[in-house]
């Protein structure tokens, strides 16, 4: 399959790149959901639609990365299913709807896998787990009380991915995460209880609770969406996050080794 980006994802998906001959991933674009630079949605934008006519013309299937985000699912009102009609309340998730628009009344073979919050070595230091790390480590951060994260680690994501793009004839839109939304409290509470520290905090009220369905992606997959799908699965990703980005110890000095 080709990838059309060279970010995180697109990085993490590069060992399937012999898998699913015919697929174009797009893993390209705004990489921020607080983001809204228009400028980024545009270039993405334009991106997206040469990719779109690259497809329509080859025959190809393109697999567009959309967002479950709080952004996307967090009308009052909603309940995170793929088949009924979302009102997002960010303009980044705005933006990621809009191309979903794009792409399905565009003539191209298309999947949609809307994706909740990532997380694995490599990730740009503005995303969830490195922003929160980075200030527990520094010793103050501010938490966001009332606001909830859906957490999933990059190499199940991708194991994710693989499976959706092997289905016969899988729905357009399918959503990719872990089903279990999240305190940002808890999620602090386990950096910090792993790394054997606490940072001072200050706290600013937010309304951030959602939903996200993932009955689809259980039918589609179940055998991957049962591991995911655990209550405590977050801090299986938070452990992977920080084991695998512990600063390297240093080397003892010449004399004491």
């Amino acid at each position: 399959m080709e990838i059309v980006g060279d970010g995180f994802i697109a990085r993490h998906l590069r060992p399937l790149a012999h898998r699913h001959p015919g697929t174009v991933v797009f893993a390209a674009g705004v990489s921020s959901a607080g983001s809204v630079a228009e400028e980024q949605f545009a270039r993405e934008a334009e991106l997206l639609y040469t990719v779109i006519r690259r497809c329509t013309a080859d025959g190809r299937r393109l697999v567009y990365l959309s967002t479950c985000s709080a952004g996307m699912y967090g009308a009052p009102d909603g309940r995170g299913r793929e088949d009924e009609p979302v009102f997002p309340s960010s303009a980044y998730a705005r933006h990621k709807l809009a191309l979903e628009a794009v792409l399905a009344a565009s003539r191209a073979d298309h999947l949609v896998f809307r994706v909740t919050h990532l997380a694995g070595p490599g990730q740009r230091a503005h995303q969830l787990l490195p922003g929160l790390t980075e200030q527990i480590r520094g010793g103050c951060l501010q938490v966001h009380r009332g606001a909830y994260r859906d957490l999933l680690d990059i190499d199940d994501a991708v194991s994710v991915f693989d499976a959706l793009m092997a289905v016969p004839e899988p729905p357009r839109v399918v959503n990719v995460a872990s089903g279990t939304a999240v305190p940002v409290e808890d999620i602090v509470g386990h950096i910090e209880r792993s790394l054997g520290t606490v940072a001072r905090k200050t706290y600013r009220q937010v309304a951030g609770a959602y939903t996200v369905s993932v009955d689809r992606l259980a039918h589609l997959v179940p055998e991957v969406a049962e591991r995911i799908g655990r209550a405590d699965y977050y801090r299986t990703v938070i452990d992977r996050y920080l084991s695998a980005t512990q600063p390297a110890a240093p080397a003892a000095a010449e004399g004491t080794r």
